[in-house]
């Protein structure tokens, strides 16, 4: 089994794209109590490439896929939501529905490339992280996963057989 595990980044001031000295405090705070991971990876916006090094870890790629979901998306699923709600979205096979897929297929990728049993790092944004974890796992109710991510939280996903088969929520205390 392989165990992905994707979170959103650390906190910023508004009107910058890079974290603040809480956002640093948080991620280092955060990235003691998570790993080793085999290879990390990150929005190319500066706060997720940030986080990543604040939490501890060098960062192997950085992808633009994870900066955005773009107008057409966000018109169908505005960010914040619990995650049930983007799981319902989803299913209407619309504009966020394809996001979603591309998203699933980009986090494959990254698993393609480490060994059984080891773990991978993904740091995104807000609706990015709740789009993707609802679609690698289309099956799974999400009505006990509460709201949307806030900073450093996300999800560890668990795949086995080339397929994601179940996950968990990964809140943060702050």
């Amino acid at each position: 089994m392989k165990i992905l595990e994707i979170r959103r980044h650390s906190i910023r001031s508004a009107m910058s794209d890079h974290l603040n000295q809480t956002g640093i405090t948080l991620a280092r705070l955060v990235g003691q109590n998570i790993g080793p991971f085999d290879r990390v990876v990150t929005s190319t916006l500066p706060r997720a490439f940030e986080t990543a090094i604040a939490m501890g870890f060098a960062v192997d790629e950085q992808n633009e896929l994870m900066n955005t979901y773009g107008r057409d998306v966000e018109m169908e699923a505005p960010w914040p939501q619990p995650f049930v709600n983007y799981a319902e979205i989803i299913t209407k096979k619309g504009a966020a529905s394809r996001y979603a897929q591309k998203l699933v297929r980009y986090y494959q990728s990254v698993l393609e490339v480490i060994s059984e049993s080891r773990s991978a790092l993904v740091i995104n944004h807000g609706g990015v992280v709740e789009l993707g974890v609802v679609g690698c796992l289309p099956h799974v109710d999400f009505s006990t996963w509460g709201d949307a991510v806030s900073y450093c939280e996300g999800a560890r996903l668990y795949w086995e057989d080339g397929s994601f088969i179940k996950g968990e929520a990964l809140r943060v205390n702050q």
